[in-house]
């Protein structure tokens, strides 16, 4: 059979503050396209489809419109889990008659040890969960860490695999020796609560959901699918989409299919001047998504605003070097430093920073502020 792997849609998330609705959408939209073109057995997701437990109105109807289109419309079975951004209670909502559409969506753990059964293959989905459900479940207080719960969770998977068919594990958590973003919620402490990848040896294919790019771990038989869409400026260089799983070779053949973006995520490092004259490039699109480095060590007055004219979408602003910083007053006395008036301590440290002196407006607000300054202080 061949599944779709996808994970971490994270339905109503922003980046700095800018909508991702419309790149959300179109990055769906792919993904439903890839799955009918492809004639996929079924559409894994692991977890992570909204951005927050307590979701937006906009964004339930967002995920429950997708749900439909590919459960309902497309008649495509859809086997997902809860990830740490979901509410289980609220994505449970239903479920009881999911299974009547092909629709599986785990948000318990005792859920994980009902594997779904198809002709040749048993699915087990595993959602997110803590030591303390482990705990629970198990009645064991000795779980006090997410490796030792899911050790004793993976075994008693185990005893529920049907040795004629082949098992798939579908989950939400942290793979040890994985690579991390910036977008993405930190799940260790003291690197206590990563998986060790050994467990999941007895797996035919692991469809991981946590980590935002698809190559965070490179195992044969266990992949993270990656986030559809980029949630930061850490995510700039990864190659968004899809795994496509055939279970019928073996091992299972894995094939990625990309997902392309409406406005792309970038980084970009130039100086001021540059990147102003870059608005007569028909090469540079200035829609995307950028962080801007700029390389320019002198203020410039109103410089996102002007940048803003070029790059609508700036995320972030930084500088490469900073500004440039020397002991101007290096050799001269503490004395000689106090005679010196404050408009010219000023003017100094302007210059020293700038590279540059002040402009004779510059020098006209220096005065005037200085004066109200020197008034206030004779009030006070």
């Amino acid at each position: 059979m061949k599944l779709l792997h996808t994970a971490d849609w994270h339905i109503g998330r922003r980046l700095h503050g800018f909508d991702l609705t419309d790149e959300q959408q179109n990055a769906f939209n792919q993904i439903e396209r890839i799955a009918k073109e492809e004639q996929v057995d079924g559409v894994i997701i692991a977890g992570d489809l909204y951005d927050r437990r307590l979701p937006a109105e906009a964004s339930v109807a967002m995920v429950n419109e997708m749900l439909q289109q590919l459960n309902l419309l497309d008649q495509l079975p859809i086997y997902a889990v809860s990830g740490n951004h979901d509410s289980a209670t609220r994505l449970a909502t239903g479920t009881p008659w999911f299974k009547a559409t092909d629709l599986y969506l785990h948000t318990a753990l005792r859920q994980a040890f009902t594997p779904v059964e198809l002709a040749d293959t048993q699915i087990f989905l595993c959602p997110y969960f803590e030591p303390f459900d482990a705990q629970q479940y198990f009645n064991d207080d000795s779980l006090q860490h997410l490796d030792q719960a899911f050790e004793r969770v993976v075994t008693e998977m185990k005893r529920h695999f049907d040795p004629a068919k082949k098992h798939l594990l579908v989950a939400h958590f942290f793979a040890a020796g994985s690579a991390t973003t910036d977008s993405e919620t930190n799940l260790t402490v003291g690197g206590l609560a990563a998986v060790p990848t050994a467990l999941l040896a007895d797996f035919d294919y692991v469809a991981l959901g946590h980590l935002h790019g698809k190559d965070a771990l490179q195992l044969p038989t266990a992949r993270y699918s990656g986030s559809p869409v980029k949630f930061s400026l850490s995510e700039a260089s990864q190659k968004k989409g899809v795994w496509l799983v055939d279970t019928d070779q073996t091992p299972v053949a894995l094939t990625f299919k990309p997902i392309t973006p409406i406005h792309d995520v970038r980084q970009l490092t130039s100086s001021f001047d540059d990147l102003m004259a870059s608005a007569d490039d028909d090469t540079v699109d200035h829609e995307d998504y950028v962080g801007v480095t700029l390389t320019d060590r002198q203020p410039i007055p109103n410089v996102m605003a002007r940048l803003r004219e070029v790059f609508p979408r700036i995320v972030t602003l930084s500088r490469a070097d900073g500004f440039e910083s020397q002991v101007r007053y290096q050799g001269e006395s503490s004395r000689q430093i106090r005679q010196k008036s404050p408009l010219q301590l000023l003017s100094d440290f302007y210059e020293e920073v700038a590279k540059e002196p002040l402009s004779p407006q510059q020098e006209k607000w220096a005065k005037a502020a200085l004066k109200d300054a020197s008034e206030e202080g004779k009030q006070a």
